[in-house]
């Protein structure tokens, strides 16, 4: 099904794309980032088509049935909204909100919101495919879902995109619900625009039923419902994905060197996990620019400097390189946690890495993957790597259900069990099935995909 929601036009337009930044007393507005010159996710290559080859490959692997095939290659429902905001020089803006829908047979649609200039149909239909995948994966009973604004958050001040939110929110209505389609924070967005989500979805109900529905959504803050650990969780899968890695050949993480692409949510717990079992951070990097210290990288310290300035650039306890510098940097472990297609077949060729972690969803092209298999880097893909960000959201979701709080302790010894055991069954399923990773994770997400619709079959 596809929905195209069109609010009424506005009498006016903003005059000036670009907005300036204003400070909030909080902490929550997000810094003005320094604009490099990139490839556009567009320029980089359709995401859905890649994630419906991966899909496809695995699905012909094991033998899934053809009519299974056919209603997960495409989502079950894509809405597209355009709506209006009232910017702080009182002009009006139209902006573009998407929710893809992709399946719920499993449960719930669930996953993230991206506030991004670059957001589309076709990334958020893959990123959508993905949840339903990594759900799959962990056995958790969600679906997969995506969705956000086309805004570079960057731009606006604390106050327009709490107005982009809650208008969002409002058009979106009863298409997401707390047990129908369950938002979180993705690339571009954080705590606090999930609680004003949760707050704005918790005045259309009825004064009795408001606090029931705090789940609506997740990655809240503490105060608001969120659930302890949520904030790390992402990071903390890939490290726990690492560490059983580690694990399974011998090895310590003490003393190993890695280093990581973006150094935002993901990629900032990601390095603070991995100094703290003594692994070092050699090199990372950002839109703003790439640094580099083979002596280490104090994660802590830098998160600092990113906090204040928007990007690792300028770093004082590192030498400024360039991105293919970075790629060519002799390093044990590589965690792409930045966007979407990052690693090309140049990239590939150049890492000198054992292992290849994807922070971030869909970071590797096809081609690159099969080049880092044929030089003997093991990856591990982004539908296990990254998934812990949806295990406790899921944990979240439990405890506002429940009316229950639980300890950090219990939070992450949880995150940690499943993440474990889900990488020792990917592991196992691939040596008996001979055969990588990624199709690992899929053939395993896809079987018990397909298990559901033959036992509950298609009506009418």
């Amino acid at each position: 099904m596809v929905w195209i929601l069109t609010l009424p036009e506005t009498r006016r337009t903003m005059k000036s794309e670009a907005k300036k930044n204003m400070a909030a007393s909080d902490g929550h507005s997000v810094s003005k980032k320094p604009q490099a010159t990139l490839k556009s996710l567009r320029e980089r290559g359709n995401l859905f088509e890649i994630a419906t080859r991966q899909f496809r490959q695995a699905a012909q692997r094991v033998g899934i049935d053809a009519e299974v095939q056919e209603i997960l290659a495409q989502p079950k429902n894509e809405l597209i909204i355009n709506f209006p905001v009232r910017l702080d020089d009182g002009e009006y803006h139209m902006f573009k909100g998407y929710r893809i829908q992709h399946n719920n047979v499993l449960g719930p649609f669930k996953g993230g919101m991206r506030y991004h200039q670059e957001a589309n149909l076709d990334e958020m239909k893959a990123l959508a495919a993905w949840m339903t995948y990594k759900c799959a994966l962990h056995d958790i009973p969600f679906g997969g879902s995506k969705g956000g604004v086309k805004v570079n958050p960057h731009e606006h001040s604390r106050g327009e995109i709490e107005r982009i939110t809650r208008r969002f929110t409002h058009a979106l209505g009863n298409n997401i619900g707390p047990e129908w389609d369950i938002p979180a924070p993705d690339v571009g967005t954080n705590e606090q625009i999930m609680v004003w989500m949760m707050d704005t979805y918790m005045n259309f109900v009825g004064s009795a039923e408001k606090n029931s529905m705090r789940r609506i959504v997740t990655g809240k803050s503490i105060t608001s419902g969120g659930s302890y650990g949520r904030r790390e969780a992402t990071g903390q899968g890939v490290v726990y994905c690492i560490d059983q890695w580690a694990v399974d050949r011998g090895l310590t993480l003490d003393g190993v060197t890695f280093i990581v692409q973006g150094f935002g949510n993901v990629g900032s717990h990601t390095a603070r996990l991995m100094s703290k079992l003594g692994a070092v951070l050699i090199g990372t990097g950002d839109a703003g620019g790439y640094i580099a210290n083979p002596e280490g990288i104090n994660p802590h310290k830098l998160g600092e400097h990113v906090s204040k300035t928007g990007t690792v650039g300028g770093y004082r306890g590192a030498e400024t390189i360039s991105r293919n510098d970075f790629f060519a940097l002799e390093a044990d472990i590589f965690v792409p946690a930045a966007l979407e297609l990052e690693v090309g077949e140049t990239e590939a060729r150049a890492l000198k890495c054992k292992l290849m972690a994807e922070g971030a969803n869909g970071p590797t092209y096809p081609e690159a993957e099969a080049i880092l298999l044929e030089r003997g880097v093991d990856v591990i893909p982004d539908i296990l790597a990254n998934s812990g960000g949806v295990v406790v959201s899921y944990y979240e979701w439990l405890q506002n259900k429940r009316s229950e709080r639980w300890e950090r302790a219990e939070v992450q010894s949880r995150l940690e069990r499943r993440m474990r055991k889900t990488y020792i069954n990917v592991h196992q399923y691939a040596t008996l099935h001979k055969m990588d990773w990624r199709s690992a994770c899929y053939a395993i997400a896809l079987e018990r995909l397909q298990t559901a619709y033959r036992e509950r079959g298609i009506f009418p």
